[in-house]
Parts: structure tokens; sequence; C-alpha cells
């Protein structure tokens, strides 16, 4: 067992149960994020300080980047058909997992994201200035996350 902080850069992403077939690479993942909001409370008569009280979990949103897959994937259908469904429809949500990967491609750590769903898609500005790739952004947000 080593006691070095592990590499992160690597990485992938996975919805649960999805075969790992699926092509799921991502060049960056962010948003992995919770805190308990606080609440403050003004106490009549007393100015020296406020009572300060734990409040709700927060989470942040889950972004994903990569370069644009030409074929798409699971994940570009899931999200192309939640968002084609507007406010009225039916959305599914699916837990996400994140796992951070040793140097043997084993899981070091997974993050569980809970009942996500996707709420924005997009693609990098497009420069003929610049010789970089295409770049897509999913961004997800999920209800609760779990380390495991």
């Amino acid at each position: 067992m080593s006691y070095y902080p592990p590499a992160g850069f690597h990485f992938k992403v996975q919805i649960s149960g999805a075969s790992s077939e699926d092509d799921a690479a991502f060049t960056e993942v962010s948003g992995l994020e919770m805190e308990i909001e606080v609440e403050e409370v003004k106490e009549g008569g007393e100015n020296g300080f406020s009572h300060r009280l734990p409040g709700r979990v927060k989470y942040g949103n889950l972004v994903l980047k990569r370069g644009i897959l030409v074929k798409g994937s699971q994940f570009a259908q899931w999200c192309q058909s939640a968002l084609r469904t507007g406010p009225g429809g039916r959305l599914t949500c699916k837990d996400l997992d994140v796992f951070l990967l040793d140097q043997k491609g084993d899981p070091l750590l997974t993050w569980n994201c809970m009942r996500a769903w996707p709420v924005k898609w997009s693609v990098g500005a497009f420069d003929s200035t610049k010789n970089e790739v295409a770049v897509e952004t999913l961004e997800f947000a999920y209800q609760q996350l779990r380390r495991r």
C-alpha cells in the first residue's frame, strides 16, 4: 500500500451498471463537492455574535469535458434526449460513478453521484488560429454524493 497521494490524471467515468465498453473517457472531471449551508440566527439584545447553525447539504454540478465524439456515446444520447424533453417531459435520472485509478487501472476511490440528470451540454469555440481539439462539456446535477 502506498502512502503517497494518487495521481489526478488517471480516472474514468461510468453510468452505474453500464458496460465498461461504452466510451466515457473524459479529459477533465470537476464538481465532486458537497458543503453544509450555514444559517445565521441573530439573537435580540446580543450584538457580540450571531448563532451559526448547520443547514442543508448542498452539492455542486458534475462537469465532464472531452474531445467531441463523432459517433455518439451513451452519455451523449442520454444528455440530448433529456435536454430535448423540456420541463414538462419525463426526465431519466441515473447514478454516475467517477473512479480514481491506480497504475494498473484498478479503482482506488469511487465517487457515486446519485440520481444525476443532464442540465447542460455545450461545445467549445472553433478557432481557425489555434491547433486544439474540439471539446464538448457535459454538466449534471445530482441529489447526493457518496465516496466509497
